[in-house]
């Protein structure tokens, strides 16, 4: 059966919970974690991000045995891997701009390394930003028509997709994907998720 690989776009390592996160002096069980002995990529990331990378990640859990997320200055890392401050501290210095070399440089590399492990039938999902250039681009380039995505994340901002992806989680529905090569990445928005019924 081909590999299936799940790419995450990465959290945003400046707001109040990463302030939260990065203080010193917290106490919440993740933080002196974090400290002490480390936290895997995913956890940290989901706290960081709260709906949308817990979207993200639960989703690739459940549908794919390989997460990688894109983690400014470190290219494609495994959602697994133990993170320390210090390495939170280093992504957090890193710009999500292809402008910027140390974000773009890891990511090229890893995204050639990718596209030889998958082959000719191997895919890869990109679970973020569809409509930038900004992972589409240097991914796009390597992966050609192995870079796929979920169609339905078309026209929907970042709430949207993370309630989307817990959505499914919860009913074992996987989305259907498309390439990104020569796709509509821009479109209507679609109609609000219906409320579920408690």
């Amino acid at each position: 059966m081909p590999e299936t690989v799940f790419l995450l776009s990465p959290a945003h390592c400046g707001g109040k919970r990463a302030q939260l996160l990065l203080n010193q002096r917290a106490a919440f069980p993740l933080a002196v974690r974090l400290r002490r002995e480390g936290a895997p990529l995913g956890e940290v990331f989901r706290f960081l991000s709260g709906l949308y990378f817990r979207g993200k990640l639960a989703y690739a859990e459940a549908f794919g045995a390989d997460v990688l997320v894109i983690t400014p200055g470190q290219g494609l890392v495994p959602a697994s891997r133990s993170m320390s401050l210090a390495d939170l501290l280093a992504i957090a210095e890193v710009g999500v701009t292809p402008g910027e070399a140390r974000f773009r440089e890891p990511l090229e590399r890893d995204a050639a390394r990718l596209r030889r492990r998958l082959g000719r039938r191997g895919v890869a999902v990109l679970l973020g930003s569809i409509a930038s250039d900004k992972y589409v681009g240097i991914l796009g380039r390597h992966l050609g028509a192995r870079l796929r995505f979920p169609s339905a994340f078309v026209g929907r901002g970042d709430m949207s997709r993370g309630g989307l992806m817990l959505r499914c989680v919860r009913e074992r529905r996987e989305l259907s994907y498309e390439p990104i090569a020569g796709a509509v990445r821009h479109g209507r928005r679609p109609p609000k998720l219906t409320r579920e019924r408690a």
